[in-house]
């Protein structure tokens, strides 16, 4: 049976040596936190779990206690000092990886999850998403639930009955928003040239910022898009309201936009609340790269921080500094090269730093990392072209990068490229 008890009294359920598993994104429980805040010795030997939302997920839990730890799979700029002072365990994993470690070898004692408040027959709608969070807390020991009113009960999405959860607690509170950033003019050149390579009918996927924003917005021309991705936000919503978004030519899933996560401006909180096409689903199908294959013409657009003349992608490390994580770009990577006329995409605008340094490099360097394999690799796009390198030998992808890369690198990067191949071939 619930019971009903009052934020200030969360804190006592917590002991040290415990694993607490806190839903993060707009289904994070802010009530909750708060209180846990506000009483630090709660958090004296926990272990706080959560992977948290570039741009929406606020709190630092490991700072809620000299001796509070995080384990985290994703790394945002709000965690970068618990992760310097030592205090956060890192550990790199795909996004369809994480849900298995989540449901397997992971210890969760305690999830504090956020939900709507309960319907006649008792069921709860988590509002905006469900990634992880049913997974979850069918394996905590212990459920503790912010019983938020401001929540909606969007159609198609799972609810879980009010007696999952050990602990509720009612809150009234405002939408977690997403920043959506403005389409500047270099966005939107790196969108019309990734809009290039989507085609009528097409199911795509994209995350969020300028240019996923700029890309959605170049496509306002085609006709009977899908959507299966593991977060939307407001492009697909103008996509949706044009009525190029139908879904009607998906071989699975047809009709329905397919996502884990809504998140974005009080636009698309408030369209997702009563949109009847959305279809939540857990990570487990979001991200299986399997089944993402079944999908023909499945077009994935993601970003990166850096890539290499041979096509290798780094899109979590700046300067050997790790600053976010793989996330899900490689599993959708893998399900585009399956995918029946598929198309990996990888955007991303051609130099950083005010224009001082190439985003295209001639290797990516000994102190940084490669998130997704040169055999992963599809399409490149920058402000400059696209260069496909699927299916290339090495000195024609080489040499497609170098034409996309900023005209000011590519002398450089040839004459780097003539000493890299002469090495690989031993010449």
């Amino acid at each position: 049976m619930t019971k009903w008890i009052a934020a200030a009294e969360v804190p006592a359920l917590l002991k040290p040596g415990m694993h607490v598993f806190v839903g993060g994104g707009v289904m994070e429980p802010l009530a909750l936190l708060a209180a846990l805040k506000d009483a630090p010795e709660a958090s004296r030997g926990v272990t706080y779990i959560t992977n948290p939302l570039p741009g929406l997920s606020r709190i630092d839990y490991a700072s809620f206690h000299p001796e509070a730890r995080l384990i985290t799979n994703f790394i945002s700029d709000r965690l970068q000092g618990s992760f310097a002072a030592g205090k956060v365990d890192f550990i790199p994993m795909q996004y369809h990886q994480r849900y298995m470690f989540v449901g397997g070898p992971l210890k969760i004692d305690v999830a504090i999850v956020q939900y709507g408040p309960p319907d006649a027959d008792g069921m709860c709608s988590p509002g905006y998403g469900i990634d992880f969070v049913p997974l979850v807390v069918d394996r905590a020991k212990i459920v503790i639930a912010e019983i938020n009113a401001a929540l909606p009960t969007p159609p198609h999405l799972p609810k879980t009955h009010i007696s999952k959860f050990h602990y509720a607690v009612k809150s009234n509170t405002e939408l977690q928003l997403l920043r959506i950033p403005p389409i500047d003019d270099v966005s939107r050149q790196i969108g019309a040239h990734v809009a290039s390579l989507v085609r009528d009918g097409d199911c795509i996927e994209t995350g969020v910022g300028a240019i996923p924003n700029a890309a959605l917005d170049a496509l306002k021309d085609r006709n009977d898009l899908g959507v299966h991705s593991g977060l939307i936000s407001d492009g697909v919503m103008h996509l949706a309201y044009a009525g190029v978004i139908t879904g009607k030519m998906k071989t699975i899933d047809k009709g329905k936009i397919v996502t884990g996560i809504v998140a974005g401006s009080n636009e698309v909180m408030q369209w997702a609340g009563s949109y009847p096409d959305i279809s939540y689903k857990t990570v487990d199908y979001t991200h299986d790269v399997a089944l993402l294959g079944q999908i023909d013409n499945f077009v994935a657009i993601n970003g990166a921080v850096e890539v290499d003349l041979l096509g290798q992608l780094n899109s979590e490390m700046v300067g050997g500094k790790q600053i976010s994580g793989t996330g899900g770009s490689v599993d959708f990577m893998r399900g585009a090269l399956r995918s029946k006329g598929g198309r990996g995409i990888v955007a991303f605008t051609a130099t950083a730093a005010g224009g001082k340094l190439s985003r295209i490099v001639p290797a990516i360097s000994g102190d940084a990392v490669v998130t997704a394999l040169r055999t992963d690799a599809d399409y490149f796009v920058t402000e400059y072209g696209v260069a496909q390198v699927r299916g290339q030998p090495l000195q024609a992808a080489a040499e497609a990068l170098i034409a996309i890369a900023a005209p000011q690198f590519r002398d450089g990067l040839k004459d780097a490229w003539k000493e890299r191949i002469k090495r690989i071939t031993g010449a």
